[in-house]
């Protein structure tokens, strides 16, 4: 069963509660997507450390239930 957009922003919401998120289903089928989550909880890590914490926060469902992701992380600007 593919995943909704919903559910993708609730669970990183919720690991993430200060995301800004912007969702995409690229064909339309709820199993490949791409996601721009900006978060201060990124600030002093890597981009590689940054990626796992989205993934952690979609519980696993990478590469099963939601079998593509392309995601981009930023750390918000200061205005």
């Amino acid at each position: 069963m593919p995943m909704t957009e919903a559910e993708i922003l609730r669970l990183i919401k919720e690991a993430l509660p200060d995301a800004v998120v912007e969702l995409k289903d690229l064909r339309g089928d709820g199993d490949h997507f791409q996601a721009y989550v900006e978060s201060r909880a990124f600030v002093g890590k890597t981009l590689v450390q940054q990626h796992q914490m989205v993934y952690a926060a979609l519980q696993g469902r990478v590469g099963g239930v939601l079998r593509a992701l392309v995601l981009t992380t930023a750390i918000p600007q200061k205005s």
